[in-house]
């Protein structure tokens, strides 16, 4: 619009609001610098990753390097920490379901990705590490280690679900979300160090491997989302040490576990069948 132009349009309304100006402000701004309503679901999870990092520091390696701070302090924070990686996830599940029910702005995707390294790469990660630093320093290196791995591992999940096109309804490889609350699962059960590094390094491995995830749709992301919303129950539980809470919690933490470990045998028996399938027909059709 000319100065001219914009000049002929307030003579036309001389009751000037300043809400008709910052519209037609908002409507001159390119698409790509438009956010969505998904794109604010997506920022809320990057905003709850980033204060996973927040109150694991404050409230669990600071009290531990500073000799301060009582269990009960050090459990609240840690189950605060958790808690907002899992509300993150809530916030992940929900922005591509209204992506699709309503607008989604070009900026979308990339958001999507910063933010899901943010919650689900970094803030687990750290979580691993101060789990090491607070284990002893013998173990630090190792836990550094595989924090290390496990961040990584997010990048290129990231990384590769920008650049391959996979089938409708599944991801190629363990969602991130999925991921880092299983990093964090096997954290919280208090196993021996060398099982529980093992672990970690083998959920890194999903998460770059090939093997296929049913994306949450539907049923599946009703289940999903009640399986975080109880997951939610078991840590405040804990957290507020309720009677039962830490056999409560473990008790969540094993079946995310096996959840973790059963969805790929069920993803690989389903490859094979459809194999086999596949191998039928062609030797039907080529015995007709």
């Amino acid at each position: 619009m000319t100065v001219t132009e914009r000049s002929t349009s307030e003579t036309r309304a001389p009751a000037t609001s300043w809400a008709a100006d910052d519209d037609a402000e908002v409507d001159d701004l390119p698409l790509s610098m438009r956010l969505s309503i998904a794109d604010t679901l997506t920022l809320s999870n990057a905003t709850c990753g980033f204060l996973a990092v927040y109150f694991t520091t404050t409230g669990v390696l600071i009290p531990h390097l500073t000799n301060s701070g009582d269990a009960g302090v050090v459990r609240n924070n840690a189950a605060t920490a958790v808690l907002l990686m899992l509300l993150a996830s809530v916030f992940d599940l929900f922005d591509g379901l209204v992506a699709r029910k309503l607008r989604a702005s070009p900026m979308g995707a990339e958001l999507d990705n910063l933010s899901d390294l943010i919650s689900f790469g970094l803030a687990p990660a750290y979580f691993v590490l101060v789990w090491g630093m607070v284990a002893g320093d013998v173990h630090e290196p190792l836990s550094a280690l595989a924090a290390t791995v496990v961040l990584l591992a997010v990048v290129l999940r990231l990384a590769r679900f920008s650049c391959v096109t996979m089938p409708d309804g599944v991801f190629q490889g363990m969602p991130s979300p999925f991921g880092a609350l299983t990093v964090v699962s096997i954290v919280l059960l208090e196993l021996p160090f060398t099982p529980t590094l093992l672990a970690i390094l083998g959920v890194a491995w999903l998460m770059v491997s090939r093997v296929e995830y049913p994306k949450p749709r539907g049923t599946l992301a009703i289940a999903m989302l009640s399986w975080i919303v109880l997951s939610m129950a078991l840590l405040t539980a804990w957290a507020f040490d309720a009677p039962g809470g830490l056999l409560l919690l473990q008790t969540g933490c094993s079946l995310q576990l096996v959840l973790g470990a059963v969805i790929p045998l069920f993803a690989m028996a389903r490859r094979v069948y459809a194999f086999r399938d596949n191998r039928r027909e062609a030797r039907a059709g080529a015995e007709s």
